[in-house]
């Protein structure tokens, strides 16, 4: 019995020894973590204040534009309104999303940039205005062209136009204006500019883009000219199916149908599955009264493209 007693008091002893020990232990890891939390946040601070500008700028000229965002995202926290830490953070988004592959992270990655380089744009010095609206008005045009649709273009041709406007010069303005100018459909704004375009610097793309506006506009001659140049110098296959294309189209609406079974043909020597070829193969013989071969072309290019509308048209209407 005594036994008993005497480990029973030897359990109670050992207990309330426990307990002054676990309350220790508690205490000591609750200072730590009140110890832990301010010092983290100093060190914190510590790293962010040794930001500067001219460590910005140091990784803008050495194209680090990750670590530009990066840098000027951590100043903007402090200072929301920094204008420097907007115009750079702007700028290096811009570039980021140029370099996206998923167009909806690069959608992301403009719109936070428009954002940031027009609030910058309210307080910018007048020596940097100019080149602001310039990186907007290409932020809108890229946006305009990753949205597929064109409800940008107009916000592109103003900022631009005031960038140019306010003395700034950069060679590509006027390549983005008639690109902007064609999707709205502005053809005398847009062959002036890519006119313009030529001047600073001659391309395959720039030659196809303004027959294409030539022919819009009803100036044909023109864009023959235009079309047989890049049909002829061009490396580009892409390209040069186009331009064959379009040619063929205007040969069909002269009735010059040999000319344009050649284009067609001439596409179709190093693309087999050029759907609009096959198209218009069949709309000549349709103009010549061959309707069973006109039908065959028009099945060969539904069986490249199942929603070709033109081709689609044209079955339903020979039934």
């Amino acid at each position: 019995m005594k036994n008993k007693t005497e480990s029973k008091h030897n359990i109670v002893r050992r207990k309330s020894k426990l307990i002054p020990r676990l309350i220790l232990c508690a205490s000591v890891l609750l200072v730590s973590v009140l110890v832990a939390i301010p010092l983290i946040y100093f060190i914190n601070s510590v790293k962010n204040s040794s930001i500067s500008i001219s460590d910005i700028y140091k990784n803008w000229e050495a194209t680090n534009y990750q670590e530009v965002y990066d840098m000027t995202g951590v100043l903007l926290k402090k200072k929301p309104l920094h204008n420097t830490a907007l115009t750079f953070r702007g700028y290096a988004g811009f570039y980021l999303a140029d370099a996206q592959t998923d167009s909806i992270q690069a959608q992301s990655f403009l719109d936070e940039a428009i954002i940031n380089m027009r609030v910058s744009l309210n307080s910018a010095p007048k020596n940097t205005k100019a080149q602001l609206q310039y990186m907007l008005g290409k932020s809108y045009y890229y946006k305009n062209v990753l949205s597929a649709y064109h409800y940008y273009s107009d916000l592109a041709i103003k900022y631009l136009n005031l960038a140019k406007a306010n003395g700034y010069n950069a060679d590509d303005i006027p390549e983005y204006l008639g690109l902007c100018y064609a999707s709205l459909d502005m053809t005398q704004e847009s062959i002036a500019a890519f006119t313009e375009a030529l001047l600073v610097r001659e391309s395959d793309i720039l030659l196809l883009s303004i027959a294409k506006q030539y022919y819009k506009n009803g100036q044909v001659s023109a864009a023959k000219a235009y079309l047989h140049r890049v049909s002829t110098d061009t490396k580009d296959d892409t390209l040069r199916f186009e331009s064959s294309a379009l040619l063929g189209q205007i040969y069909l609406e002269e009735e010059n149908y040999d000319d344009a079974k050649k284009e067609f043909e001439t596409i179709l020597e190093k693309d087999i599955n050029n759907a609009d070829a096959y198209y218009g193969l069949g709309v000549i013989y349709e103009k010549q009264g061959e309707l069973v071969k006109a039908r065959a072309e028009w099945r060969k290019a539904l069986r490249i493209d199942v929603n070709h509308q033109n081709a689609l048209k044209k079955m339903a209407e020979y039934k």
